[in-house]
């Protein structure tokens, strides 16, 4: 009997510790705590604070300002408001993660988005990332629910 509840405890331990395995990495975009475009701030450190509108006009979706730039290293606070009638989202990354996540994206358009680099707004709706861009370059701003970022929901951050 001891030799049985030993090898079920065995069991249960070795299923235990190979369940993430088995997991994969979940859906496109958020395989893991890496980030193209650096690292999430810290909220109690200065930061500047760029002001980021979403909405709708002229059959256009947008973001305004829709290029910011930034010195590497520097920690910004986007204040991000949806001004728009429909929902929206702010998605920090490259272009490329960015088209690859749209994939995911359209086929399940209703994935919320509260992650370090992305928010997802209601209508009227407002909302915040700290954000520290730790890598020169060139990263993009876009709202990945469908149909949007081909309506023009596109922003770039250039980082030097």
């Amino acid at each position: 009997m001891k030799e049985l509840h030993r090898t079920g405890v065995a069991l249960f331990a070795t299923l235990i510790l190979a369940a993430p395995a088995w997991a994969g990495a979940g859906p496109a975009g958020h395989q893991d705590d890496t980030f193209s475009a650096g690292e999430p701030g810290e909220a109690n450190k200065p930061a500047r604070i760029v002001q980021v509108t979403m909405g709708e006009a002229d059959g256009k979706m947008t973001f305004t300002p829709n290029k910011i730039e930034v010195k590497k290293g520097e920690q910004i606070k986007f204040m991000l408001r949806n001004n728009g009638e429909l929902d929206h989202e702010f998605i920090l990354a490259t272009t490329a993660e960015n088209l690859k996540h749209a994939e995911s994206m359209k086929k399940n358009p209703d994935m919320e988005h509260d992650d370090p680099n992305g928010k997802r707004l209601a209508p009227k709706k407002t909302g915040e990332i700290v954000w520290r861009f730790t890598k020169a370059g060139e990263f993009e701003y876009s709202c990945l629910i469908p149909g949007h970022r081909e309506a023009g929901m596109i922003g770039t951050v250039v980082v030097k």
